[in-house]
């Protein structure tokens, strides 16, 4: 038999999007719970729920969940340079950036931890990434590096030679790679978000 559930793929579904696969069913809130039960669907808060790979035949994608999860945010930081190969360590926690308070959440899934950005940064440097079947929002690799220097309290990119340790020895990005960067995405969150001295140093690093 075709479960009605494959079609939502590996999209999160709030818990009204699933009663709407079962209108013969009365009573869907228990049909959710019977659905949770059986390991088909995953909860990953209140009303917002993803189907178990297991049962769509298609794998879990935690940037698109990030997305969904707690809205609007993007997908960032050390995660998204992760994702971009531009740092060695694994990441386990999915980080995001959204315009609602900071918040994290413990899913079955991963741990998804938000942090609060300004409403003129939050647009600079985004790109969408498109997968088969569905896309996430995430920052370009500039936005990200920005979004993680200006998250951390500790980090104060004042010369040259602290940009340098920082890349190459709290971060381990290789410089190659950084060079390769775009200086504009890099200059415009400067005139609109934090951290604005040490995102200078950046530009005058990389335009050397």
């Amino acid at each position: 038999m075709n479960n009605p559930l494959r079609q939502l793929g590996n999209i999160p579904a709030t818990a009204a999007a699933l009663e709407s696969l079962y209108p013969h069913i009365k009573g869907g809130n228990q049909k959710i719970r019977s659905l949770e039960s059986d390991k088909q669907i995953i909860r990953l808060k209140r009303g917002l729920y993803v189907c178990n790979p297991e049962v769509t035949g298609i794998a879990l994608s935690t940037e698109l969940i990030a997305n969904h999860l707690y809205a609007p945010s993007y997908v960032s930081m050390s995660t998204a340079l992760r994702y971009y190969g531009l740092i060695p360590e694994e990441v386990f926690a999915v980080q995001s950036m959204t315009l609602k308070h900071s918040r994290d959440f413990d899913t079955p899934l991963s741990r998804f931890e938000y942090t609060h950005t300004s409403k003129n940064a939050f647009s600079v440097g985004l790109t969408i990434i498109r997968k088969k079947g569905y896309a996430f929002i995430m920052a370009s690799p500039e936005k990200a590096l920005c979004d993680l220097i200006s998250a951390s309290p500790q980090v104060n990119l004042r010369y040259l030679k602290d940009a340098i340790n920082y890349l190459e020895e709290d971060i381990r990005m290789d410089l190659d790679d950084f060079r390769q960067m775009n200086p504009e995405i890099f200059e415009e969150y400067a005139t609109v978000g934090k951290k604005t001295d040490s995102i200078r140093t950046l530009i005058k690093l990389l335009k050397q």
